[in-house]
């Protein structure tokens, strides 16, 4: 009686020759079907909830977006009403932008690499819980401790800076777009950290440990290893901080003393889209709550340009593999 031996595949393993059970169709077993289809659901619900948040705000301001000019909060139309509430979002959530990212990423390279593991676990844990604290304590903490405690630091720039139009005149109390934009730097701060710092720790050890064979110096290894690797994921991590500092309202509502836009961030006035609609909402009506509508509208359009941008620029390298 003669045996069939199993044939050994390119693997160095042993190939079986038996055919698939159920002629060869694979059983879906229940959990896969129901973790499948609540994945499905989930996702189609994000989109219905998107798509009926939009048709909401677009219905309720419409009115605004296509009344008189005259009938609008300052008689000349709804941009120009929203134009320099919306300068303002950008100015402050691109200045705060400006002072947490470089301070974001120094901390996650010292967490991630430089640190010992009991304290980068510490400072990474004291970083996170950051994130934990509401809003309006920032905003308490911005008006009442931080603004006049800026003043100083703004008296300076005016001196010395005052010729730029930044800084031409600087506030008494510190309630500027300088100080609000501080604050939003500190809320965004754990945002671009966790990311930073996750995706350093997934640079490929290989990476790091060729460089460092090579004669490479820690700082060295992290400029030519680690920063390319995580440059995506930082940037990533940056632009859904920023998403946080467009959208921030009681923090800002809180400091900021509104008044016309100008482009000196350290004197008074200045407002935001998410702070006006704040402030103004609980006794609006008719009209002017279409205004507030239509304003909200404007800000959920640049959230989701800038999350929508955040994402292309994430998935550009999305097939890159460190072991490549």
């Amino acid at each position: 009686m003669s045996t069939t031996q199993p044939e050994p595949d390119r693997g160095g393993g042993v190939a079986t020759t038996e055919p698939p059970t159920g002629g060869g169709k694979v059983k879906r077993r229940v959990g896969d079907v129901v973790f499948s289809g609540t994945s499905l659901f989930s996702g189609v619900l994000i989109l219905l909830i998107l798509a009926l948040v939009a048709i909401f705000l677009v219905w309720q301001g419409m009115p605004a977006l296509t009344a008189p000019a005259e009938e609008i909060s300052g008689g000349n139309g709804f941009w120009s009403y929203v134009w320099p509430m919306l300068l303002g979002t950008v100015v402050s959530s691109v200045v705060a932008l400006v002072l947490a990212t470089p301070v974001a990423v120094g901390i996650a390279l010292f967490v991630s690499h430089y640190a010992p593991p009991r304290i980068g676990r510490t400072i990474g844990f004291v970083i996170d819980l950051l994130a934990a604290v509401p809003s309006v304590v920032f905003g308490m903490w911005g008006l009442f401790v931080f603004a006049p405690r800026l003043v100083p630091l703004l008296d300076w720039l005016e001196a010395n800076l005052g010729f730029l139009p930044f800084f031409a005149d600087s506030s008494a109390t510190g309630r500027t777009l300088m100080t609000a934009s501080v604050v939003l730097a500190v809320m965004i701060l754990p945002i671009i950290t966790s990311v930073s710092r996750e995706v350093f720790l997934q640079t490929p050890r290989l990476h790091e440990e060729a460089a460092l064979a090579l004669g490479a110096t820690q700082w060295e290894m992290i400029r030519t290893a680690v920063l390319p690797f995580g440059g995506p994921g930082v940037i990533g991590g940056v632009m859904l901080g920023l998403g946080r500092a467009l959208g921030e309202t009681m923090a800002v509502a809180i400091i900021l003393s509104p008044g016309v836009f100008t482009w000196n961030i350290i004197g008074t006035g200045n407002n935001t889209i998410p702070a006006e609609i704040a402030l103004n909402f609980p006794e609006a009506a008719g009209l002017r709550l279409s205004e507030l509508i239509a304003a909200g509208l404007v800000l959920f359009l640049l959230t989701l340009a800038v999350n929508l941008v955040a994402r292309w620029i994430v998935e550009r390298r999305a097939e890159f593999s460190g072991a490549n």
